[in-house]
């Protein structure tokens, strides 16, 4: 499936940026960024096979864990961190939040928006989690552990001294405007330009 927050994700990097790709996966995403947009790359990942594949790639990859603080990386060293669909499986969000506009002039956020209405009546009819094409896993085996709407992020960013440079939204072709204005109810998934108030 076509992931199209990275399709935004990638028009907001500059030309010839820093980047630093949190949770990187195979590497798919910062090839195509170091081939599209001239970025100079470095990807984060924990699992051993991803690492394996992206270092294939001919790309620098470090192995961390998110969640651990990403102590190995040196704060101010790039323009734009990234961390796209990863943000509802940390431990704790906001301390990645926290740490990412410390470590890149602006960082980039993307996620799922649980607060979608589809979302909200398969909970209210169905009683169960929701499952869709953008949460295709049940509740026992899904990675995500932090249930986020766009609201709960704009009032995270507020709480954290964050600014919201830009904010972008993912929605069906019919939803489209519904989700650009109401983007609680409307958003199947949400992308942030974020940045340190006063930065």
């Amino acid at each position: 499936m076509s992931r199209l927050d990275l399709d935004t994700v990638l028009s907001w990097v500059p030309e010839g940026s820093r980047v630093l790709d949190l949770g990187c996966g195979d590497g798919a995403f910062l090839a195509r960024l170091s081939e599209e947009r001239g970025a100079v790359g470095v990807g984060v990942d924990i699992d051993p096979a991803n690492l394996v594949t992206a270092v294939s790639r001919g790309l620098d990859v470090i192995q961390e864990d998110i969640n651990d603080g990403l102590h190995c990386v040196i704060a101010n060293r790039f323009d734009v961190v990234i961390l796209a669909h990863a943000l509802q499986e940390l431990t704790h969000p906001h301390i990645a939040l926290q740490r990412m506009v410390d470590i890149a002039d602006e960082a980039i956020v993307s996620f799922p928006n649980f607060g979608h209405w589809s979302c909200r009546l398969h909970l209210g009819v169905k009683g169960r989690m929701p499952m869709s094409r953008v949460m295709p896993r049940h509740w026992y085996d899904t990675p995500n552990i932090h249930f986020c709407t766009v609201t709960d992020f704009d009032a995270l960013c507020s709480a954290l001294h964050i600014d919201i440079i830009d904010r972008a939204t993912i929605a069906g072709p019919a939803q489209h405007f519904l989700g650009r204005w109401f983007p609680n109810l409307f958003a199947t998934s949400a992308i942030y330009r974020i940045r340190r108030s006063g930065g």
